[in-house]
């Protein structure tokens, strides 16, 4: 049971009583206001705690996939170990385990030492389920296709902006990837769409796919598996990769 206990009583002279302020009259005001409030009705699961790691260091949930000396989630081509970095000596490299929908983090440096212009200079990529590429380049100050340039989903969307530092530098790339789905005939039901940030700048906001990323031919959706392999392109050049991990989403 509520009291009301008197907060406020004036007076004038005249008698007549002007304002009486009552902690009920409070309670009232305050259960009105919370019977207004919104409510979405709809029970919630308590978010999983997860902690961050320090900088660029990977969260607690995250899959290592490249610590700057264990290889052991790669497979396929020859990217030798120095200085906890590899880069490419022959061959394509694959996970050995496959990826669906993710977020991925990696660390790139093209070679200090400019060689060639173009594509020629600084030329990798890193290929989401081995067919979505977003593209690696060193682009500074370094003409070429807009849709070729470092942060384009290569063929497809050149970046927003072009901000990739000097030869040689580190860069990072923090991709959200969302993988397209297909019904069972194999028809394509939902596009895949990418957005990345490099060097913790937004290149790409949410892009639709328009398919695999081609050369030769316009990019075009082939049903494929749910999780497959990321590859990183050997391309000819020495491209040094550092940091490498990646979250199921």
């Amino acid at each position: 049971m509520l009291r009301s206990k008197l907060l406020c009583l004036a007076r004038p002279r005249n008698g007549v009583l002007l304002l009486v302020l009552t902690v009920a009259t409070i309670a009232v005001g305050v259960t009105a206001v919370a019977q207004l409030e919104y409510q979405s009705g709809i029970d919630w699961p308590m978010p999983k705690v997860v902690e961050p790691g320090e900088g660029t260091a990977p969260p607690a949930d995250a899959i290592v996939l490249f610590d700057g000396t264990d290889m052991s989630a790669w497979e396929g081509g020859d990217w030798p170990v120095e200085d906890g970095y590899f880069t490419p000596r022959s061959g394509h490299l694959s996970t050995c385990r496959g990826f669906g929908s993710c977020q991925l983090h990696l660390e790139w440096a093209t070679p200090a030492k400019v060689n060639g212009q173009g594509q020629r200079r600084g030329n990798s990529g890193v290929k989401l389920m081995s067919r979505y590429e977003v593209q690696i380049l060193d682009s500074y100050e370094n003409e070429t296709y807009p849709d070729g340039q470092a942060g384009a989903i290569y063929k497809q969307r050149p970046p927003l902006v072009n901000v990739c530092r000097p030869p040689g530098a580190w860069q990072s790339y923090d991709i959200i990837f969302h993988a397209p789905e297909f019904d069972a005939a194999g028809k394509l039901t939902k596009p895949a769409t990418l957005t990345v940030l490099h060097n913790g700048v937004v290149i790409q906001d949410h892009f639709e796919l328009q398919g695999e990323t081609a050369w030769l031919h316009a990019p075009a959706y082939t049903a494929h598996g749910e999780k497959e392999p990321l590859l990183l392109q050997n391309h000819g050049n020495a491209v040094r990769f550092r940091n490498i991990w990646i979250r199921e989403l």
